[in-house]
């Protein structure tokens, strides 16, 4: 039933997206509301206006001094704040998502194709939960790419996507497939798994061949998977190194997965664009970030879910001793990481967490981090987009940026709990959710 229920969504993507994007080519949408925040200017806005012209914003600001064009639209909104589109920097947006029963199976079990026919189900429920964009660590088979193709194409309903294919890691490490009888999942180079500078840089040459837009690597272990220590530092500096150069070469970037606190270290001296997770990060290891511009992900609802899981039994063993220790240190890594200055972009680790329901990160944020909830919004927004090197197209409301803007009710600089009740969407000038929608 889960198939059948998820190629139904798929047709009916595929029918909403064209008919979306064939109607968005020329027409002039005005967005009238209450308030608007910008992202590039900290100010709210009151009695704002967002003029939008088929994919674009021409102009933003109060409504008295935008006007509204002859011919345009007028879209009334009301008591909501209009925000950039939301950015998740890290997630999975490809197969099952942790808490099912048959996501530990699923690589030996599942049909080649199933898990991209969920992922686009996984797609329209990001979009529809206000966030436009989205970063892609890692995927088999390449069907983050076949989503982002599909999206693209006007196939299916979701974010913009920055896909990394195959994640890169050493032979029985985090990034690996692990727990099986030998001879089973026996994965290479090509998928992922790779050992010594000259497979790692044959393994980046891959992914960037078949369409990765970022490099994806592990430099510790992880939480989830089998027979790793969560922290114990899992590529060489050199390795690490030589996998930064060959994505630099090919103008991409590298986010490594690091929860350790020496693994933090080595992929910062590397050259790495993002340190993911970070939990055990500490002040040297924070200053060091800062210094190098390099950014943290910290993807809180993540270590949230994972220490729910612990405690309540689906998580057991080793798995579970891992969840505990990480969602523990993380709360204090992300505030050492505020205190220190260090960047952060928002990241939910969605796959592990469900779908959709990414927003609850900005409170985390605020929460566990100790960010003012406009730095939460900048971190889910302009941060984002800067990390991802999107930041002349998206990011901020402003005049010639694509018309990716979302609504909440209220003022979320308030009550930043708002953003997890976002009322309308429009991606690139197209209107997916509220009034208005196609």
């Amino acid at each position: 039933m889960r198939l059948i229920r998820s190629l139904l969504v798929v047709f009916a993507s595929v029918s909403s997206a064209a008919n979306a994007q064939t109607s968005a080519s020329a027409r002039t949408i005005v967005l009238h509301a209450d308030r608007m925040i910008t992202i590039a200017n900290p100010a709210v806005v009151r009695n704002a206006a967002i003029v939008v012209t088929g994919d674009k914003i021409v102009a933003a600001g109060p409504a008295s001094t935008v006007g509204v064009p002859t011919g345009a639209r007028v879209i009334e909104l009301g008591d909501v704040t209009l925000l950039p589109g939301f950015i998740d920097s890290h997630t999975h947006i490809i197969g099952r998502t942790l808490g099912d029963p048959m996501s530990d199976l699923s690589s030996v079990k599942d049909y080649q194709g199933y898990a991209a026919i969920l992922g686009v189900e996984n797609a329209r429920n990001t979009l529809m939960g206000g966030f436009t964009s989205i970063r892609v660590l890692g995927s088999g088979d390449f069907d983050d790419l076949a989503l982002r193709q599909a999206i693209e194409d006007g196939r299916a309903i979701g974010p913009r996507i920055e896909a990394a294919g195959h994640a890169l890691g050493i032979t029985g490490g985090h990034c690996d497939e692990n727990g099986w009888k030998p001879g089973l999942l026996q994965l290479g180079p090509q998928q992922g798994v790779a050992n010594g500078v000259e497979e790692v840089r044959a393994a980046v040459r891959y992914q960037v061949k078949y369409g990765a837009g970022v490099i994806k690597t592990c430099a510790t272990g992880g939480v989830l998977s089998e027979g790793d220590a969560v922290g114990v530092t899992q590529y060489t500096y050199e390795e690490m190194k030589a996998i930064v150069d060959e994505a630099t070469k090919l103008e991409r970037k590298v986010a490594a997965h690091a929860h350790g606190t020496e693994g933090i270290k080595i992929a910062t001296r590397a050259g790495v664009a993002s340190i993911e997770h970070g939990s055990f990060l500490d002040d040297e290891g924070a200053r060091m970030m800062a210094q190098r511009g390099t950014y943290l992900v910290p993807t809180l609802m993540a270590g949230n879910v994972v220490e729910g899981f612990a405690k309540n039994g689906v998580l057991k063993g080793l798995r579970a001793e891992k969840a505990l220790a990480a969602a523990a240190a993380m709360r204090k890594g992300v505030r050492i990481a505020a205190q220190r200055h260090v960047p952060i972009a928002l990241g939910t680790d969605a796959g592990v967490i469900p779908h959709g329901t990414n927003a609850k990160e900005f409170g985390l944020m605020v929460e566990w981090g100790g960010l003012t909830p406009l730095q939460s919004l900048t971190a889910g927004t302009l941060n984002a987009a800067k990390l991802l090197g999107w930041d002349k197209r998206v990011g901020t409301i402003e005049a010639g940026k694509w018309a990716d803007i979302v609504a909440v009710p209220g003022n979320p600089l308030e009550d930043i709990h708002r953003t997890e009740s976002v009322t309308f969407v429009m991606k690139g000038g197209v209107i997916y959710k509220g009034q208005g929608a196609q």
